[in-house]
């Protein structure tokens, strides 16, 4: 059986703002998460992660527990940063590369945890000298904005894969748009009344999702298991697990379990989960100059070479009504942003307040809304999570990361 772990290497631990609260392996990317990619092209469980130390504690369902002592000899290590295509089957290799890049290689001996600790050990150097190497037809991540800048393609590339599994059929009482398929699995409900426009891509409702009547999807689009759709324009998404969204959203990715059940236009935007936008809460993704955006890195801010891009929102972020954020903008982990006055581009993790006058959010306050948020969806806050957020806290406290 192959035995595989993933790892972030140096440039994952700052893709912002979820490193502070994640492995880049459970970030979404189109429609699946990095981590569940590498599972389906191998046929097995990760059996760890390496990552930095203060996400020892993540706690998520189907998460690898963190790597400890020695990865075996032959065993399999993967640069999460490497979003391999779904229906791609791993051939038995020593080293797969992507576009040029070492994606994963086979251990040429058993490998202390330790040696990766700092996430800046080359995979050239850990694997078999004259190996049998596979070509992966993938993408890199290599900034937070990748996501956004590949979602178009990366969705109809993934409906492709993932389509065919559902049922290709039309929901009775649905108005459709254009020719592309329309995928429906399981135990998902599509009312009367819905609107689905394939007329640029296809569009795939997962099990048990629900896409309420007066809602237009327009693909490429996908709803996850579990999520509801209240209605408006949903165009070019990737609507995470047990995620409620209503308003107007254009090519956004929501990782899951994020609330965004009121108006309010988001565009070319990342939400992590657990968010919450107030009513009303509303991203710029276009500069009224049309010159390409810049953003916030912990690098520093850098021309992200796009037209469009909106908010970045870490894990747990909350937002009041009528907030607004300007274009390009990094709303760090835990934050809790409300009020009349607009948010600067940086909001550091876990600030609290109106505009530039931002506090920071009390751990135990923090931890508090935390648990009743998730218990609101029948989810519980473990302790690990706990301790792992606890962790966050601690780690940005007086530091933009």
């Amino acid at each position: 059986m192959t035995v595989f772990y993933l790892y972030d290497d140096a440039r994952a631990r700052t893709i912002a703002p979820f490193a502070l609260t994640r492995p880049l392996g459970e970030m979404r990317a189109g429609a699946e998460l990095i981590r569940r990619r590498w599972e389906m092209a191998f046929g097995v469980q990760a059996a760890g992660t390496i990552t930095a130390p203060h996400l020892e504690c993540f706690d998520e369902p189907g998460a690898p527990p963190p790597a400890t002592g020695s990865l075996p000899a032959h065993a399999i290590l993967v640069n999460s940063r490497c979003v391999v295509p779904l229906g791609w089957k791993a051939r038995a290799g020593d080293v797969w590369t992507c576009a040029g890049d070492i994606a994963a290689v086979r251990l040429a001996r058993e490998t202390p945890v330790s040696e990766l600790a700092h996430g800046e050990a080359p995979l050239e150097s850990l694997g078999t000298v004259g190996s049998r190497v596979d070509a992966i037809a993938g993408r890199w991540v290599t900034a937070v904005w990748s996501f956004i800048a590949d979602l178009l393609a990366q969705l109809h590339e993934d409906i492709a894969v993932l389509g065919p599994l559902a049922s290709g059929i039309q929901p009775a009482g649905t108005i459709v748009i254009g020719a592309h398929q329309i995928y429906v699995e399981p135990d998902a409900v599509i009312e009367p009344g819905a609107c689905l426009d394939v007329s640029a891509g296809p569009v795939l409702v997962r099990r048990g999702a629900i896409v309420r009547a007066f809602t237009r999807l327009v693909g490429p689009c996908v709803v996850g298991a579990g999520a509801v759709v209240l209605g408006d324009r949903v165009s070019g998404c990737s609507v995470g697990d047990g995620a409620v969204v209503r308003g107007e959203l254009s090519e956004t990715i929501i990782l899951g379990q994020a609330n965004k059940s009121h108006d309010g236009f988001v565009g070319h935007s990342y939400l992590g989960r657990w968010v919450n936008l107030g009513a009303g809460t509303i991203t710029s993704n276009l500069k009224n100059t049309y010159g390409t955006v810049q953003m916030w890195t912990p690098n520093g801010i850098q021309d992200t070479g796009l037209l469009k891009l909106g908010s970045m929102f870490g894990d747990h972020v909350k937002t009041g009504i009528g907030v607004r954020l300007t274009t390009g903008s990094v709303v760090g982990a835990g934050s809790n942003v409300y009020g009349s006055r607009m948010p600067p581009k940086l909001v550091p993790p876990f600030s609290w307040g109106e505009g530039d006058a931002l506090g920071s959010y009390r751990l135990d306050k923090f931890l508090e809304t935390t648990e009743r948020a998730m218990a609101r969806r029948n989810v519980a806050l473990t302790e690990r999570a706990r301790r792992q957020l606890t962790e966050a806290h601690a780690l940005a406290s007086g530091v933009a990361v």
